[in-house]
C-alpha cells in the first residue's frame, strides 16, 4: 500500500524535528479527529496543551514539544516519545472524565534511573521509563477510577501507588502491581493513620520500614 503525499511529508517533518517518535504495537489506529492532551510537569512547572496526533499520524511540532516536556529534568536530556503511551493516557482521562493530568516522571536516563532505584524500592532496574514508554501521573480527582480504567484497557504495565497518590502506565509487557497500597496502618503511630505523606523522605522511610517488616516476617 503506497503512502499519501501528506503522510510522506509528515514523516519527513518528524525526522527533521529531531524527536525520536515511537509507534508501539499498542498505539491505536489513526483517529478521525485530532487527539489532545493537557499536561503539567510537576518538576518543571511546564505545560503542554493541544493536539499531538491526527489522521495522518503524530504532529511534528507537538512531538518536539513533548520530547522537551517529558525530558529527564535532572539530566536535562530528551528521550523518545511513545505515541502509544500518550494514547494510553488520553484514553484513561477520557474514561474517567478528566481533562488534565500532572506528570511526575517520564523519560529517564540510565543515570537517573539508577539513582532513583538506589533510593526507592519502587523503581525497576530495567524500567520502561528508560525507553520513553512510561508515565507516572496524578489527577486532581478520580485517580482510583483511573487505575481501574488503565487495567481494563490492557495496554501494558499499570502500577498503583495509592499512598503516594500516583499511577504508573507504560506500553511494555502486560502486567500490573500495587506498591505499598495495603497493610500500611501498622506503620503509623496510633491516631495518625490518616496522615498524608508529603515529602519524598517520608515516603522513603515508609517504604524501608515495610521492606524490613516483610523481610523479618520471612525469617
Amino acid at each position: 500500500m503506497s503512502s499519501s503525499p501528506l503522510s510522506l511529508k509528515r514523516r519527513s517533518l518528524l525526522i527533521g524535528c529531531g524527536a525520536l517518535v515511537l509507534m508501539s504495537d499498542r498505539a491505536l489506529a489513526a483517529p478521525a479527529a485530532p487527539r489532545r492532551l493537557s499536561l503539567r510537569n510537576q518538576n518543571t512547572g511546564e505545560t503542554f496543551d493541544g493536539p499531538y496526533r491526527d489522521a495522518d499520524g503524530p504532529l511534528p511540532d507537538a512531538m518536539a514539544d513533548l520530547a522537551k516536556f517529558l525530558r529527564d529534568h535532572r539530566a536535562n536530556k530528551e528521550g523518545p516519545v511513545d505515541v502509544g503511551t500518550l494514547d494510553f493516557l488520553a484514553d484513561i482521562l477520557e474514561a474517567v472524565g478528566q481533562s488534565k493530568a500532572t506528570v511526575l516522571s517520564a523519560f529517564r536516563t540510565p543515570e537517573t534511573n539508577a539513582m532513583l532505584a538506589a533510593r526507592s524500592l519502587g523503581v525497576a532496574e530495567h524500567s520502561q521509563h528508560l525507553l520513553g514508554r512510561a508515565l507516572d501521573v496524578t489527577l486532581s480527582s478520580r485517580l482510583p477510577d483511573a487505575h481501574r480504567s488503565a487495567l481494563d484497557l490492557k495496554r501494558g504495565g499499570v502500577g498503583w501507588y495509592p499512598r503516594s497518590h500516583f499511577l504508573h502506565i507504560d506500553t511494555g509487557p502486560l502486567r500490573s502491581w500495587e506498591m505499598f497500597g495495603q497493610n500500611l496502618d501498622g506503620l503509623f503511630a496510633p491516631g495518625a493513620r490518616s496522615t498524608r505523606l508529603r515529602t519524598v523522605s517520608q515516603r522513603m522511610q515508609l517504604h524501608r520500614a515495610l521492606a524490613r517488616r516483610q523481610l523479618l516476617g520471612r525469617k
